[in-house]
């Protein structure tokens, strides 16, 4: 394997494909900037804001190991967006499972991303049941993200595992899927096990952070 990009949280990929972006919040037309291959540049003195890869390329990578091991190694701090055949915003699933972690992600997510997500239809997925503490919590994820985008519908499901969000997804058309980092082992064996086969939509990306 030649070169890769390591730091002492775990992120091991080749770095022939990642690409490394620093701004604490990404341009306007950033999915068409990313999707001509390049990388953007505002604040590199603060480190960078976000990872980006071209998912095919990824899977690929894995394919050649017996396991999808760097994926179910302990997450980077720093958010990874996997792109597959294009980067678009227009449809965006949001995973907010009423944890501090899945809370964090979204605010930090319409932070990094709020130029570019003004005219996305977003849905959010909470669980059936959010306990009365959360509640408010949840009804401003709501609140902020109908603030910031063109659309915004929020649906209760017990979905209990990943490869239920990646399922929605695929089935409603969904372009951009945010989940937490806590699911990135799961979602590397959903994507390794499917990955060319009947049920693959390549218009999915997915957005992982903490």
């Amino acid at each position: 394997m030649q070169g890769e990009i390591k730091n002492k949280s775990g992120f091991t990929f080749p770095d022939e494909i990642v690409s490394t972006h620093y701004c604490g919040r990404l341009p306007s037309g950033f999915s068409l900037h990313l999707n001509k291959e390049g990388t953007v540049n505002c604040s590199p003195e603060l480190g960078p804001s976000l990872y980006t890869a071209h998912l095919p390329e990824v899977l690929d990578w894995l394919h050649q190991l017996e396991r999808p091991l760097p994926l179910e190694k302990e997450p980077c701090t720093i958010p990874v967006l996997l792109f597959d055949d294009m980067l678009s915003f227009d449809r965006l699933l949001f995973h907010y499972d009423g944890t501090p972690a899945s809370a964090k992600l979204i605010k930090n997510f319409v932070d990094l991303f709020e130029e570019n997500i003004g005219e996305s239809k977003a849905t959010i997925i909470s669980p059936a049941f959010i306990p009365k503490s959360k509640q408010r919590e949840e009804q401003e994820i709501v609140q902020l993200l109908a603030s910031k985008t063109a659309e915004t519908s929020f649906i209760k499901f017990n979905f209990n595992r990943i490869g239920d969000f990646w399922s929605y997804a695929v089935k409603h058309k969904c372009t951009l899927l945010v989940t937490t980092k806590n699911y990135q082992s799961d979602l590397a064996k959903v994507l390794f096990h499917f990955y060319k086969g009947g049920m693959w939509y390549n218009k999915l990306s997915f957005y992982l952070s903490f």
